[in-house]
């Protein structure tokens, strides 16, 4: 049995015996399905996104969000709240795909939506779309919570 870190044919261990890692150099194997490929946190400080909400108007919350996403937001007095879950959401896809914003990823290309039950959930469009297949990412577990001062959100990509 291999060990933890152990190399064998250019590939090593990771956390999980079927889980490997190639090397920049080498072809990228395939992941076996159900290994986590990407992890992702974040958080908002909601009287930060509130006041950045104030100086910007939420006008110019269609820069951030789909029109689905700004639907499911909503206005009123929780309307700060949702919009700091789905930031923080937004930033924990990114980082569990290890990329940042800009060179072609804009903020709208994490759509950030609720299941029938009521769940967070992502959809990702155009490049990063691409780079979640790439990686064999077929799922994505995520979590979503805010108090009166913080958002919080954590993503796991699975792979298919």
């Amino acid at each position: 049995p291999q060990q933890a870190g152990q190399e064998t044919d250019g590939a090593s261990f990771t956390a999980a015996p079927r889980c490997f890692e190639a090397r920049a150099t080498e072809p990228r194997p395939m992941t076996p399905s159900g290994c986590i490929v990407g992890l992702g946190v974040d958080a908002v400080d909601i009287p930060d996104c509130l006041r950045l909400m104030s100086l910007a108007g939420s006008k110019h919350l269609d820069r951030y969000f789909t029109v689905r996403e700004l639907a499911e937001i909503g206005h009123g007095a929780r309307q700060v709240e949702r919009v700091a879950g789905r930031l923080a959401l937004k930033e924990a896809v990114m980082k569990a795909l290890g990329v940042g914003w800009g060179d072609g990823v804009a903020f709208t290309d994490v759509e950030t939506v609720s299941k029938d039950s009521g769940a967070p959930a992502v959809v990702l469009h155009r490049r990063l779309s691409a780079l979640a297949k790439e990686r064999s990412i077929g799922r994505w577990l995520v979590s979503m919570s805010h108090t009166s001062s913080v958002a919080i959100a954590s993503v796991v990509g699975v792979a298919a």
